[in-house]
């Protein structure tokens, strides 16, 4: 609960029933913001099965945690502003016995590497979702823009409403491109963490201000539940903090720079 972004700041521990390399883990720990802990199992959960490595990462390992395991317990869906599809939930572990072949990889000090492996793909999911919400709040106010008729003629016509479509559209085509750029060279099976964040930071920058945008063009109507941009207004947020918050993010694509480990041009 209290690690967010510092992974390594995990209290989570899981600690060997006796001694030998095939003794069952032990695990006691609580997680938050689980997404799918109602249905996901197995569970894979970042522990500690070395609490006192220094590198903290060293003693960090992943275990595949089964949902009818005596001891574990998700206890509660987190309310949440938007983005209600999917439950986000806490999970406690209480003296949870998992067996050492659910030891992801077979190794353990690799679960901080396991789990940030996923978040270079899981930030072109986020972005590819920004583009959708973003694509959504553009399609969603073109239209209404349109329709919606003031002052004898359609909104469309007023100047401070196609200022806004033009930005709208500019930051919905960039988001693609960068998502699609960033898609790219994953599929090149190089490394692309600068290229996933730097994708995931435009996309999502472009999901809040084409929802905030969408929601101006439609007025009152824009605040209503009758009309989709306030569910799109609300879910925007999220893409801006999931995956790693763009603030961590663009700090992590400025030290790639600086290092000289990505070159953009």
């Amino acid at each position: 609960p209290g690690a967010g972004t510092d992974l390594q700041g995990i209290t989570t521990v899981a600690k060997r029933d006796g001694g030998g390399d095939d003794a069952d883990y032990i695990v006691n720990g609580t997680k938050m913001w689980i997404t799918n802990a109602r249905h996901a199992d197995p569970l894979p959960v970042l522990v500690k099965t070395d609490p006192a490595a220094s590198p903290a990462h060293r003693g960090m390992s992943i275990l595949l945690v089964e949902a009818s395991s005596e001891g574990f317990e998700v206890t509660a869906d987190i309310g949440k502003l938007g983005y209600k599809g999917t439950e986000s939930c806490e999970v406690v572990l209480t003296d949870v016995r998992v067996p050492a072949s659910q030891l992801l990889g077979g190794v353990e000090g690799r679960g901080l590497q396991q789990a940030l492996s996923a978040l270079e793909t899981g930030r072109i999911n986020i972005a590819a979702r920004s583009v959708g919400v973003a694509q959504r709040a553009y399609d969603e106010a073109l239209s209404y823009a349109r329709e919606r008729t003031a002052f004898g003629g359609p909104i469309g016509d007023f100047q401070a409403i196609q200022l806004r479509l033009a930005e709208m559209a500019v930051a919905l085509q960039s988001a693609r491109l960068m998502t699609y750029w960033a898609a790219s060279r994953m599929d090149e099976g190089v490394r692309m963490d600068t290229e996933s964040g730097m994708a995931k930071i435009a996309a999502s920058e472009a999901a809040l201000s084409c929802a905030m945008d969408a929601m101006r063009i439609h007025g009152g109507y824009g605040y209503s539940t009758e009309f989709e941009v306030e569910r799109l207004y609300r879910d925007a947020p999220l893409m801006s903090i999931g995956e790693g918050t763009n603030d961590v993010l663009r700090t992590v694509v400025a030290k790639s720079l600086l290092a000289g480990k990505a070159v953009i041009r």
